[in-house]
């Protein structure tokens, strides 16, 4: 079951939004917020799987919000639930799954849950008996040009995004796809792939130096010569990683 948490100032909207998600059988509604601060630290102490979230927070922003969502290393998916549609496109160049308006709709509401569930399932691997098989994946799946390419892990050196694409760069060449960054992490969840910035995904075995920078951040050089930035939200993790 999705563990959700809906994010509105208004609580009849967060009331209705609760009870047709409830509905669904499939989401488990396990907090609810109405501002910037406080869903930061509700997710960061608990574990969610999706963020129902208002594009107007009484003077906060909603976008502002997903995008400090990007920083987390466990970042949940994100639904816009909102009454302006106009901010559709801005929603998706955050990584949105999915952007439904008010007045909820209990059809569209199903729509939404089936595609968190599909997306949901994705990231669980099957439990299989030591010795098999199947415990050696060491091979990430992309859609490139209408064809799904198996690249090994050892043959890409950092993934990132701009402008609403992402690119994943190996030592041969870079490949261009329409899927959202956050895919790629679950995929590459448990792997020697860290998240090291809102943009960025790096295999720890392609970095060759980690340059200190300004502001107590760093940057990697890649195998291929490439300067990689590290966000302040990363460096801990990176730090501990390498003993530094």
């Amino acid at each position: 079951m999705l563990k959700a948490l809906i994010v509105d100032d208004e609580p009849l909207a967060r009331d209705e939004l609760a009870y047709l998600l409830k509905r669904s059988k499939a989401v488990q509604i396990i907090g609810e917020a109405d501002s910037i601060n406080s869903t930061l630290e509700f997710i960061q102490t608990k574990e969610v799987d999706v963020v129902f979230l208002d594009i107007q927070l009484a003077d906060e922003s909603g976008l502002e919000l997903a995008q400090k969502l990007q920083d987390f290393s466990h970042q949940p998916a994100i639904v816009f639930a909102t009454a302006f549609d106009e901010y559709a496109l801005n929603a998706f160049e955050l990584y949105a799954i999915d952007y439904i308006l008010k007045p909820f709709d209990e059809i569209r509401i199903q729509k939404t849950v089936e595609k968190l569930t599909k997306l949901s399932l994705k990231t669980i691997k099957p439990e299989v008996k030591k010795n098999s098989p199947l415990l050696k994946q060491d091979k990430l799946a992309i859609s490139v040009d209408e064809r799904i390419l198996l690249i090994t892990f050892e043959e890409v050196i950092y993934i990132f995004t701009q402008d609403g694409k992402t690119s994943v760069v190996t030592d041969k060449m870079t490949y261009r796809l329409n899927e959202p960054l956050i895919n790629l992490e679950r995929k590459l969840k448990n792997t020697s792939f860290i998240r090291i910035h809102r943009s960025y995904i790096v295999n720890l075995d392609k970095i060759i130096e980690i340059q200190p920078w300004f502001n107590s951040t760093y940057n990697l050089i890649m195998s291929d010569g490439e300067k990689v930035p590290v966000s302040r939200t990363y460096i801990k993790e990176l730090k501990q990683l390498f003993d530094l």
